[in-house]
């Protein structure tokens, strides 16, 4: 169980620090308001959809 704890722990750690990151980037690159939303949300579902893979494999391999 302290498994699932950490690995959601690491999960909210990692999207906090990409959007950081996004956040640095958007406003280094002087990139327009109006595009931030999609930036955002498309790095967001792909940070999303490699944590998912991540713990379905990890948790494939401790069963």
């Amino acid at each position: 169980m302290i498994v699932v704890y950490t690995f959601i722990a690491f999960g909210v750690f990692a999207i906090f620090t990409f959007n950081s990151l996004t956040n640095s980037l958007c406003i280094q690159k002087s990139i327009p308001e109006e595009k931030h939303d999609s930036i955002f949300t498309t790095i967001n579902v792909l940070i999303t959809i490699l944590l998912t893979n991540s713990y379905i494999v990890i948790f494939s391999a401790v069963s």
